[in-house]
């Protein structure tokens, strides 16, 4: 078993029986009894904490971490581990004491490690970055006889994630080990720690309270990264971009994968925009086979780069996706094999015709401008054009513009030339409006018209600057929801092989977005 291990950390002695029974409450299965946050915390108050703790009949470990490595504990190392044995001689089933303290002169840890190893965590920490050799870190905590081993280190980006699930991949029949990579580049670590068979993942009662860096909540584990359901043959899918943290894809799919009771869960991924950085993380799941990554969708900045990525490891590129000069989805099968596919053409299409009640062919003739050059508006120009629209597209860098309009035979301008549109359809295809920089817009509000359809590709917020203006005059708003769900819901299905529940994921989004 894998423990979901609530870190609770509390001033006042008398609130800890209250917030244990909080996190029981939430889900919890064990929890760490942060000693080193109390008041002028001393034996008696010790013993009295872990106690009142037990009431709740949950696992319990007491962690009175040293401030030599990262903790709060304000007085002497003899007092600390006189603290350390009052929980002890409490009840509490392990106690947290660190490697590094076993070689400091005149500290006690040592006797203390020999009399209670069955009920010691030996831990090592670092929160300044990933340590120099991570395996012979770990081969020196199991030289000395413990009941856990625990590594934790800052992770400086995704990638320093895979040495944390190392640890666990080395691991023997009857080991146990905690094995996290903190910070938001960490996740990946926390959340796959009951795939590979850890010990316990820590998470915090609420948010604000992480007891290390990128610790989420016990509720987000559980109702947003499906704790409860994950297994060793979980399937591991996952948004990759820069960045990625307003991203609503991981509620979405992950209710999705609930709904029809596929085994799977999907992450959030902030990659590095340069592409050695990109191709470094890829290199790095495709090693990892015993991961089981099936699917990951790519947005900003990375669509062109998974698209070189797929060409240069001889992948299978979707025609379409080629057409387009962009993949925003990557799929593995069985045999490692690896697919490029893009749907966010379909998915824009569709959003624009479901909103307007009509045919794709009702498109054709149709004067359409496109703001931006990206990823997404090389989508919307591939899409537009092939059903006939008279594209026009409009990008900061008018080269990059012309580029892509010679590619589909449109137009182009900079977007200085805004004010002159000519358009019925107008579609903002770039991050102008998106959280947090809400009060932008990519159209002056004197270019709106009663007679235009404004799309907005946008999905958080729902209802931009841009569409809420071009509601105020009149015109026919069609907001991004509608694409994201159509575009999410065909990577679900190349990811899991079903039919996606889009009433739950457009229901998801909204709820996260109203």
């Amino acid at each position: 078993m894998t423990y979901l291990t609530a870190v609770i950390q509390v001033k006042e002695p008398d609130r800890m029986e209250a917030a244990c029974r909080q996190a029981a409450q939430e889900g919890a299965q064990m929890l760490e009894l942060r000693l080193d946050y109390l008041d002028d915390p001393d034996v008696e108050t010790v013993r009295r904490v872990v106690q009142a703790a037990g009431q709740i009949l949950l696992p319990r470990i007491a962690t009175c971490r040293a401030n030599w490595e990262g903790g709060h504990f304000p007085h002497s190392e003899s007092q600390r581990c006189a603290c350390i044995g009052a929980a002890l001689d409490a009840g509490a089933e392990y106690v947290d004491i660190e490697l590094a303290g076993l070689d400091r002169p005149d500290n006690p840890l040592a006797e203390l490690l020999a009399k209670h190893a069955d009920r010691v965590i030996l831990s090592s920490h670092d929160f300044e970055g990933k340590p120099a050799n991570i395996p012979e870190l770990q081969d020196a905590i199991r030289r000395r006889c413990c009941a856990v081993g625990k590594i934790a280190y800052a992770a400086a980006e995704i990638a320093d994630g895979f040495d944390a699930l190392d640890v666990l991949g080395r691991c023997g029949a009857g080991e146990a080990w905690i094995s996290l990579a903190m910070g938001e580049a960490g996740l990946i670590s926390r959340v796959l720690a009951k795939k590979l068979g850890a010990f316990l993942s820590f998470a915090s009662l609420a948010a604000g309270g992480e007891s290390a860096p990128g610790q989420c909540t016990v509720r987000q584990m559980r109702e947003i990264y499906r704790w409860d359901a994950l297994d060793t043959d979980t399937a591991v899918c996952g948004v990759l971009g820069n960045p990625i943290s307003h991203s609503l894809s991981p509620a979405v799919h992950n209710a999705a994968f609930t709904e029809v009771g596929f085994n799977g869960v999907y992450l959030p991924f902030r990659v590095a925009s340069p592409w050695n950085k990109f191709r470094g993380f890829l290199d790095g799941l495709r090693q990892r086979r015993w991961l089981d990554v099936r699917g990951l969708s790519v947005t900003i900045p990375h669509k062109h780069n998974a698209l070189q990525y797929i060409q240069e490891n001889g992948g299978i590129l979707e025609p379409l996706a080629g057409k387009i000069g962009a993949v925003n989805t990557l799929v593995w099968d069985a045999d490692g094999r690896m697919y490029g596919y893009n749907t966010d053409y379909a998915g824009a299409l569709d959003a624009i015709t479901q909103s307007l009640g009509m045919e794709r062919g009702d498109l054709r003739g149709m004067p359409a401008a496109i703001i931006g050059a990206g990823g997404v508006g090389r989508a919307l120009a591939a899409g537009l054009t092939d059903v006939g629209c008279k594209v026009t597209i409009y990008n900061r860098t008018v080269e990059k513009a012309q580029s892509l309009a010679q590619e589909f035979a449109c137009d182009y301008a900079g977007l200085d030339e805004l004010g002159r549109l000519d358009a019925k359809l107008v579609v903002n295809a770039t991050r102008v409006g998106m959280y947090p920089q809400v009060d932008a817009s990519p159209l002056p509000r004197r270019c709106l018209r009663r007679e235009l359809i404004v799309f907005d590709t946008v999905y958080n917020p729902a209802r931009t600057l841009l569409l809420r203006q071009a509601a105020d005059v009149g015109a026919t708003v069609v907001d991004g929801v509608s694409m994201f769900v159509n575009q999410a819901a065909g990577q679900f299905s190349l990811f899991s092989g079903r039919e996606a529940p889009r009433a739950i994921m457009r229901a998801v989004l909204e709820k996260h977005l109203f």
